[in-house]
């Protein structure tokens, strides 16, 4: 008698076969990773973590460019290799690529390990990306379970709850081992993907050309907009932060902030006491001159005392930047010197030509503050 605690069943071959085949007459074959070299697939699933494929391919290209092997991406000072992630967002993805680079030389003499479990002792690698990198560079026969493979799996077995609830997403696991193909992974695995990225996706799936229609559950229920569940949505946290530009002549002074944290290793505005939470509501926002800064005046002064003669110092209006778990308010001191000190008092500030800082690893928002200047 079978056990009433015994795993599901979830074995279905026709599945993997539906996948397959229409991969091979309909998925996508022309992306720049679509090799066997482990070093570029790893690196493409990197980037395409929570970032569109149109907006890797630019910088995927300029990597290989610079770092053409895991060699010279091993070998790369770490600036350089901000620099060149520079605006892809989720900078610790950079920082990782860094150390796994490293490791790889360091522990593999450059080549990737075959086994899935090897590849996720490595930074930055997780299940589902040391299956992905494993069966494309290897042929090995591993479960992927990204978000968009979580959206094929929720509707098509109508999952009616958040995916990313753990009991949820342990039972997905289940369902993407069982339904794994004994042969042909690479094609499932790149079908499975393509199907989460140009047929089921988000808003509007293209179920018509979808090979698992015929037993999609939430195609035959009529609830392919409501599957699968949304995460619980939560109040943004919001942080505030005083940023200085300071300017003397042509240059500005940056700061290489330390490698934790936000924009962590990259250089940006030097920052009075960091990003702090809960000091300001939104609504006080408008109110000119800024109230934050009135309130912290005389730690603002203090900062500044350092650099002897003034020529101005005027606040610019608060800019605001939402990254994934809060909102940053962003105070700016725009302060010009008289002349430039020719010491500092810490060593992580830098001066740098501004007409140079568009070069240089800068985060976004403050490429963005710069270009207006």
């Amino acid at each position: 008698m079978k056990s009433p605690f015994a795993a599901p069943d979830y074995r279905d071959p026709q599945f993997s076969s539906a996948v397959i085949t229409w991969q091979k007459q309909h998925g996508r074959h022309s992306l720049p990773w679509q090799t066997d070299d482990a070093y570029r697939v790893w690196l493409s699933e990197i980037m395409l973590q929570q970032t569109q494929v149109a907006a890797v391919i630019p910088y995927y290209q300029r990597f290989l460019q610079r770092c053409p092997t895991v060699h010279d991406l091993a070998a790369a000072p770490s600036e350089d290799v901000m620099a060149l992630w520079a605006g892809l967002g989720y900078y610790t993805r950079a920082r990782n690529l860094h150390a796994c680079a490293k490791q790889v030389v360091e522990r593999y003499q450059g080549r990737f390990p075959s086994d899935p479990a090897l590849l996720q002792e490595l930074p930055g690698i997780g299940r589902s990306t040391a299956a992905a990198v494993a069966a494309f560079s290897y042929g090995t026969v591993a479960a992927i379970l990204d978000g968009n493979v979580k959206r094929v799996f929720a509707r098509v077995f109508g999952i009616d709850e958040y995916p990313g609830k753990k009991a949820v997403e342990d039972d997905l696991w289940l369902r993407a081992q069982a339904l794994l193909p004994a042969q042909d992974i690479a094609a499932y695995t790149q079908g499975l993907m393509d199907l989460g990225a140009t047929i089921c996706i988000r808003n509007q799936p293209h179920c018509g050309d979808c090979p698992l229609q015929q037993r999609c559950v939430a195609y035959a229920s009529g609830r392919t907009a409501e599957l699968p569940i949304r995460k619980p949505k939560k109040a943004p946290r919001e942080k505030h932060a005083i940023m200085f530009l300071v300017q003397a002549g042509e240059e500005i002074l940056l700061e290489q902030r330390v490698d934790s944290g936000i924009w962590g290793g990259m250089l940006s505005l030097p920052e009075l006491y960091g990003m702090r939470e809960g000091l300001l509501s939104p609504s006080e926002q408008g109110i000119h001159p800024d109230p934050y800064l009135l309130e912290q005046e005389s730690a603002v002064q203090t900062w500044l005392a350092q650099f002897g003669e003034i020529e101005s110092v005027q606040s610019l209006p608060v800019w605001t930047h939402v990254f994934t778990h809060f909102k940053l308010f962003a105070h700016v001191v725009h302060c010009r010197l008289m002349r430039k000190p020719h010491l500092l008092a810490e060593s992580s500030l830098n001066w740098v030509k501004l007409n140079q800082a568009s070069n240089l690893a800068l985060p976004a928002p403050i490429k963005t503050l710069l270009n207006t200047f």
